[in-house]
C-alpha cells in the first residue's frame, strides 16, 4: 500500500474503501460535467452541449446586432460555424476600425458624384456648369464671410443658392457682347425669341433676361 495516497487510507494504515468511494463517486459527477471539443465524428447533442458551454447562443436572432453590417443571413452564418457573442461583437468592431474609413470615403465620392450630376443638370450642361462656378467663386470670395462661403458650397444645394444671391444682387443686363445696356421690354421680349431662350434653355441666357425684367419692373 505504498503507493495509496494517505487520504485513502485509515489510521492503522489498512484502505480506507469509505473515502475511495467518495472521490470516486465526485470524480463521476466532474466527469458528466465536462465537455469535450467536437470534431467530425462528434454527434449533434454533444455539439450542441459544446455549443452552449461555450457561449454559442441558442439562435442566430440572438447575436449582437449592427447597423452598417449586421444582416440576417450574416449572424446565420456566424451561428453555422459556432461564433460566441463576445467573438461576433469582437468581428463588429475590427469591421468598424479598417472598414469605415473606406466606406465612408465611398459616400463621400458618391455624394460628390450626385451633386456635379444636379449641378450640371442645374446649370445645362459642363461648360455652362464650370464658368458658373467660376463666377460663384468670385462672388463668394468678395461677397460673402469665408467660412459662410465654405459650408454653402460644400452641397449642390448650397452653390444653387449662392448662385440666386448672384443673380439678385447682379446691378446690370449685359448682352451676348458684354455690353452694359439698359434693355427695354421690347428688347427683352425680342431675346426671348433667341432659341437659346425656348429650345436650349441656355441658364445663363435665361438669367439675363429675368435679370432685365427684375430691372424694369421691380
Amino acid at each position: 500500500m505504498n503507493n495509496i495516497p494517505e487520504k485513502f487510507l485509515s489510521d492503522d494504515g489498512t484502505l480506507n474503501t469509505d473515502a475511495l468511494i467518495k472521490s470516486y463517486t465526485e470524480l463521476e459527477k466532474k466527469i458528466g460535467t465536462m465537455v469535450s471539443v467536437p470534431n467530425s465524428e462528434t454527434d449533434e447533442k454533444s455539439r450542441l452541449k459544446f455549443n452552449r458551454a461555450i457561449g454559442v447562443p441558442d439562435s442566430a436572432a440572438d447575436y449582437p446586432k449592427n447597423d452598417l453590417y449586421d444582416d440576417e443571413n450574416l449572424r446565420q452564418k456566424f451561428f453555422d460555424i459556432g461564433l460566441t457573442k463576445n467573438q461576433v461583437q469582437k468581428i463588429y468592431e475590427i469591421a468598424d476600425e479598417f472598414l469605415s474609413p473606406v466606406i465612408s470615403d465611398l459616400f463621400s465620392t458618391r455624394d460628390q458624384n450626385n451633386a456635379i450630376a444636379e449641378l450640371k443638370t442645374f446649370f445645362g450642361g459642363t461648360e455652362k456648369m464650370t464658368d458658373a462656378l467660376r463666377a460663384i467663386d468670385a462672388f463668394g470670395t468678395r461677397f460673402l464671410p469665408h467660412e459662410a462661403f465654405e459650408v454653402l458650397c460644400s452641397s449642390a444645394q448650397g452653390i444653387q443658392s449662392i448662385y440666386k444671391m448672384m443673380q439678385s444682387m447682379e446691378p446690370d443686363v449685359k448682352t451676348d457682347k458684354n455690353e452694359v445696356v439698359a434693355l427695354t421690354e421690347k428688347d427683352l421680349r425680342q431675346m426671348m425669341q433667341d432659341p437659346k431662350y425656348w429650345r436650349d434653355k441656355d441658364t445663363e441666357y435665361i438669367r439675363k433676361i429675368e435679370n432685365g425684367f427684375k430691372k424694369l419692373y421691380s
